[in-house]
């Protein structure tokens, strides 16, 4: 195996160069355990314990490293990204946390049973257009529902030109349509809840029980965390695929133009709205208001749009006070150390 089969291109190796006359060689992140990150070189896989680097690798990244005069494998950098699919870290915490690095196109998959929710499927879309990869929206376990259909045109008319494909992994069907998008030297992450079936849709694309499985509770559809760390699959007729443990709140890391974007419907009648700085709520002249009227776009999905809107404004602001309390907190180091030596 080559390093073009972990997708390895013009991209990386550009930005390599400086790093190949210093000695290292290129690997990618293929799995992340506490500690230890696992590196995919060509044929060879191993493990590295030390990263020196100030930016920590996540799963997909490409990353340069040298063996040490001890034999051991060391990181010393984390190559340019493509793109980077992100998340508010759980609680109160201001930072992000890195689902998945250099990602060519996102499954966002659903469940057709109580897993179905289209509010989350708005934040699914969201995070992935913010991260410059592809969205293709998976509805599984077709072969649980009735209304399959209704459903999925539910779901088209949020993101009109994304692919909505019916899948069933546990009976296969669709499963045909989904492996075409898994193609040589490209990389696809699987996101979801727990128990939409990312694992099954997994062992379904390669044709065997890779991945460990298992029932969802029956009365709200929900599973346990069966994948409990994210690891890099490589397929035997070329791609490569990210699984994931199942994202339970799905807490945005996105500017408001990825939210704008995302929520295209609604921002492209704006333009259309008597003042230019109409916040469609009770403006005379509102174009987004007329369209809910008229039935055009449904009240929970602008309702959705405001949520979303205000939690990435809030997040920013929480950012902007973080970032003056890191900048406050340098300049009492800098004056403490003149009071100490005024010399410097």
């Amino acid at each position: 195996m080559s390093l073009e089969d972990y997708g390895w291109g013009p991209f990386f190796s550009e930005p390599f160069k400086e790093y190949e006359d210093a000695g290292l060689s290129p690997g990618r992140v293929s799995a992340v355990y506490r500690g230890l990150w696992m590196i995919q070189s060509g044929a060879e896989e191993f493990g590295i314990r030390t990263f020196r680097g100030g930016q920590v690798p996540a799963v997909g990244d490409w990353v340069a490293w040298r063996i040490t005069e001890f034999s051991t494998a060391i990181g010393e950098a984390v190559l340019p990204r493509k793109s980077v699919l992100c998340r508010k870290c759980a609680g109160d915490t201001t930072e992000a946390q890195v689902v998945a690095a250099n990602v060519d196109t996102a499954f966002l998959v659903m469940g057709l049973d109580g897993d179905f929710n289209p509010r989350r499927m708005e934040r699914l879309l969201t995070m992935t257009f913010d991260s410059g990869a592809l969205p293709v929206i998976v509805l599984n376990k077709a072969d649980l529902s009735t209304d399959g259909e209704s459903h999925r045109q539910v779901i088209e008319q949020l993101s009109p030109g994304t692919p909505v494909l019916l899948v069933s992994a546990r009976v296969g069907t669709g499963i045909g349509t989904l492996r075409s998008f898994v193609r040589k030297g490209e990389t696809v992450v699987l996101i979801g809840s727990s128990g939409a079936g990312k694992s099954t849709i997994i062992n379904r694309l390669f044709g065997e029980e890779l991945m460990r499985t298992c029932e969802v509770r029956a009365k709200d559809s929900r599973g346990r965390h069966t994948t409990t760390h994210r690891q890099l699959l490589k397929h035997p007729d070329g791609g490569l695929l990210i699984d994931n443990p199942g994202i339970r709140e799905i807490q945005l890391w996105v500017s408001e133009e990825s939210v704008a974007g995302s929520f295209d419907d609604i921002h492209s009648l704006a333009g259309s709205c008597r003042f230019r700085d109409c916040s469609h709520e009770t403006e005379p002249g509102c174009a987004v208001l007329s369209a809910v009227r008229r039935g055009v776009i449904s009240e929970a999905r602008l309702r959705s749009y405001y949520k979303l809107l205000k939690e990435v404004r809030y997040l920013a602001l929480k950012q902007d006070e973080s970032a003056q309390r890191e900048q406050k907190r340098k300049w009492k180091i800098i004056h403490k150390a003149f009071r100490h030596n005024p010399k410097l």
